[in-house]
């Protein structure tokens, strides 16, 4: 693999691991929202007599929808892109100019999802909190834009509070928005001060050790694998040629990715070996080897380029955005407008059909019509 080939400005296999991200996450609350024993492991709440949802929720399948592994695997999809052009020219001024564009990047979307989320509280649309009592979700999802909405607090929130604190009373998923601006940041910076020092990756262990128990920790180490991927094609190469090691890396990244994010009533499982209390460091851990796994494996890359998952990934910041306040809506007043009337089973499978296709269709338009062309924009700066 020559540098020409490694720092390519579209990979799309990176956009196939951030459209996988996004879609966990959203896979994620709507099993939080509607099949919480998924995630609580508890049989309080459970749907059906077998309890069958705290077997899948013990067991590998539970990366299918583990929320918070999906948000270790995007930050460190958007860590392995942010330089891979800083990589290609080593042009320190190109570099300041992306950091300085990173909160206007983001800030629009995010603005223009908090206002209408704000309409849709003052229209009483969000249902979250009733849906909950007949989902048994009580303890999470009744929660949510439970209180008297004031449009100056959403503008405090998207322009300002989710960036520096993580705020997100108006939208649950903004809390990952600190991580994605302020590690950015640092990436940038790492990257500008350090990015051609022989001694660079030395620091970098210094760096990801002190971050290793916080939410950056997944940026940071998809940077360092950026760095090795565009400046060291030999080792890539060497590591492709391996059978099965990428494989392996992947394999082992589903396993620790895949750990309950509950953290507890393990017993009896494959996980059970395995300290509690560790739950961001383990799916850190399952990220990071997954990324890896798909570097380090052409089957896997070409297997992440597929057109679904990197189209999905083109979307995937807009779907993130989107798919809460469709949940706490459409998806909850639909439960309510059917509850008894079909089988819990049937009508949720409906449910997450029609949720999905509005979700897929709002981000899509958003993309096209709001992200794509602002970011047009901004990149003529």
């Amino acid at each position: 693999m020559g540098q020409s080939q490694s720092g390519t400005d579209k990979l799309n296999f990176i956009d196939g691991l951030k459209g996988t991200g996004a879609l966990i996450v959203y896979l994620c609350h709507f099993a939080y929202a509607f099949y919480y024993s998924l995630y609580s492991l508890d049989s309080a709440s459970l749907h059906t007599a077998s309890g069958i949802e705290i077997a899948v929720g013990k067991s590998p399948l539970n990366i299918l929808y583990n929320g918070n592994f999906a948000v270790h695997l995007f930050f460190a999809a958007s860590g392995f892109v942010l330089c891979i052009r800083y990589f290609q020219t080593y042009d320190r001024k190109r570099l300041a100019k992306s950091a300085a564009k990173r909160y206007f990047r983001l800030a629009l979307p995010i603005l223009l999802v908090s206002t209408v989320i704000f309409f849709l509280m003052i229209g009483g649309f969000y249902r979250n909190t009733e849906a909950a009592a007949l989902a048994g979700s009580q303890d999470w999802f009744a929660g949510f834009n439970n209180f008297e909405p004031g449009y100056s607090h959403a503008l405090r929130e998207a322009l300002l509070g989710c960036f520096l604190f993580g705020h997100n009373y108006f939208n649950g998923v903004l809390w990952t928005v600190k991580y994605l601006f302020l590690g950015a940041l640092l990436v940038y910076a790492v990257a500008a001060l350090a990015g051609r020092w022989r001694y660079r990756y030395a620091l970098y262990a210094v760096i990801l050790l002190a971050l290793l128990l916080t939410d950056y920790a997944g940026m940071f180490a998809g940077y360092w694998l950026c760095d090795l991927y565009c400046t060291q094609p030999r080792l890539v190469e060497r590591v492709r040629s391996l059978p099965g090691l990428g494989l392996l890396a992947f394999a082992a990244g589903v396993y620790f990715g895949s750990y309950p994010s509950v953290g507890t009533r393990l017993s009896g499982s494959i996980y059970a070996w395995l300290p509690e209390g560790l739950s961001v460091t383990y799916h850190f851990a399952g990220a990071v080897l997954i990324v890896a796994g798909v570097v380090g494996s052409g089957a896997l890359s070409r297997l992440f380029s597929c057109r679904l998952l990197a189209g999905l990934g083109r979307i995937s910041f807009s779907w993130y955005l989107l798919h809460f306040p469709v949940i706490a809506t459409f998806s909850s007043a639909f439960l309510l407008a059917l509850y008894g009337q079909l089988n819990y089973h049937l009508l949720m499978g409906l449910n997450l059909v029609l949720t999905t296709a509005i979700v897929w269709a709002l981000s899509t338009l958003m993309t096209r019509y709001v992200e794509e062309p602002y970011n047009r924009f901004l990149a003529r700066w």
